[in-house]
């Protein structure tokens, strides 16, 4: 069996997810910065699923150095699932966003995962089975005002996924291209986001998903042959759907 790469598996959704995948007997590939974490969720997997095999790597995806050599270190293994999970947001006005920040962030949400995913399409695009699912969020099809930037980031995750689903869908090719779009989710997400030691989620967001649910609508899309899961951002139900951006097609050939 092939192994499921999750990256930013340290909390949160990939946490989550990779618990998830080891309950449905797949072999992991678990990257994060934080060794200590995924060490301690390595450990969790293996006392509730013995027989799932578990790979963890300490990885700095902002690096880019970092997000080569990481995928290099994948070529020993036979993978079948690539799941770019790793990203953090920003939150304040453009003016006073800190640049350093807003850096790293374009690194990771768009950089490394455009990385990373052309790499696994040049391996994997005739696999049969193999699928790339790309992590965005609603603020990658709705601009929020406080994170106009990050909102970008996310704009740009929707839109290269989606693209790249019709371009594999157009040639025959066996991969598939999907990407999961959820709204609030309690997670670290707003701590790193936000710059703070705690950040409670009750009492700030009216409605919110828990990491654990949201892991579960990755499956549903994982299961699907739908290209995009998303929370529709009034009544918070996932969604499956056919890609949602207008697409020209191809003007040159």
């Amino acid at each position: 069996m092939g192994y499921t790469v999750i990256t930013g598996a340290s909390s949160g959704i990939g946490y989550e997810a990779a618990l998830a995948f080891a309950a449905r007997g797949k072999n992991l590939i678990l990257a994060a910065r934080r060794l200590d974490k995924l060490q301690e969720l390595k450990k969790k997997i293996h006392d509730q699923y013995p027989d799932i095999k578990v790979v963890i790597q300490s990885v700095d995806l902002t690096n880019i150095e970092q997000v080569n050599s990481f995928y290099e270190s994948l070529s020993d293994y036979e993978l079948d699932t690539f799941i770019n999970n790793a990203g953090f947001g920003h939150f304040g006005s453009i003016g006073e966003q800190d640049l350093s920040k807003i850096g790293d962030m374009l690194h990771l949400n768009i950089e490394a995962l455009t990385i990373l995913s052309t790499l696994f399409v040049r391996d994997y695009e005739q696999v049969e089975g193999a699928q790339l699912i790309n992590i965005s969020s609603r603020a990658g099809y709705t601009v929020v005002g406080n994170a106009v930037t990050y909102s970008a980031t996310k704009f740009y995750v929707s839109a290269f996924t989606e693209g790249l689903a019709l371009e594999l869908k157009g040639k025959g090719a066996k991969l598939q291209a999907k990407v999961l779009a959820p709204s609030a989710t309690e997670s670290e997400f707003a701590k790193r986001s936000l710059d703070v030691d705690e950040f409670e989620y009750e009492g700030n967001f009216k409605k919110y998903h828990t990491s654990k649910e949201m892991a579960a609508c990755m499956l549903e899309l994982y299961d699907s042959e739908k290209t995009v899961g998303i929370v529709d951002g009034k009544t918070f139900e996932f969604e499956l759907k056919d890609p949602i951006f207008s697409h020209a097609g191809t003007v040159m050939k």
